[in-house]
């Protein structure tokens, strides 16, 4: 195994993280949560 296996794998490697962040971030039932998060900022108690 050489070094090009090696940057092959770990750049197949991020780009599959970088995949799956997107998939939970953009999924619907995540929306709630985050408009509720994005709320706070503006909430007066």
């Amino acid at each position: 195994m050489d070094i090009t296996t090696l940057r092959i794998a770990a750049t197949l490697a991020c780009f599959v993280t970088f995949v799956g962040i997107m998939v939970w971030a953009f999924s619907r039932r995540n929306a709630a949560g985050f408009q509720e998060a994005a709320q706070l900022p503006f909430d007066q108690d």
